[in-house]
């Protein structure tokens, strides 16, 4: 039987701790396994994380504060037609208070009705913006697809 306090280390896997600069009978002494002279052998080792043996580090090449344009991009709750065809029936007309009411929408952002999924039903849509794939899925059975500002 195994007990714990006869576990050891496999042999050769323990090391002695390398003791540097203690004269030359220890095999580390002189210039303590640095060799001679240069940056590396100095004490103090002046090498930073980031430092790249004298290339352009490459914290220093990266920009530092980007390009954003946001200030012009539109925001829009996006709204697959397959949603549409779930909550809604035959000949209904759908606004954005309609779908507020229903709270297939939760906030004040402009809609805009995606072409994700099949639609059998006619219907009334009336939305901010619509996707090309959308708008022909949604005429294609006989309904409207009307842009709103």
């Amino acid at each position: 039987m195994i007990y714990l306090h006869d576990l050891k280390p496999k042999k050769g896997s323990i090391h002695k701790k390398k003791r540097l600069g203690t004269g030359q009978g220890s095999g580390h002494g002189q210039t303590s396994t640095r060799g001679q002279k240069g940056q590396l052998a100095r004490s103090g080792d002046p090498k930073r994380f980031d430092f790249a043996g004298g290339q352009m580090p490459l914290l220093r090449k990266i920009p530092k504060r980007g390009f954003n344009n946001n200030s012009f991009r539109k925001v829009y709750q996006e709204i697959n037609i397959s949603t549409l065809e779930k909550y809604f029936n035959d000949g209904d007309q759908i606004t954005p208070e309609v779908l507020r009411e229903k709270r297939i929408i939760k906030n004040e952002l402009p809609i805009k009705i995606l072409g994700d999924g099949n639609i059998t039903k006619k219907l009334i849509v009336s939305t901010n913006a619509f996707s090309k794939k959308a708008k022909d899925k949604i005429e294609k059975v006989g309904g409207k697809a009307v842009v709103i500002k």
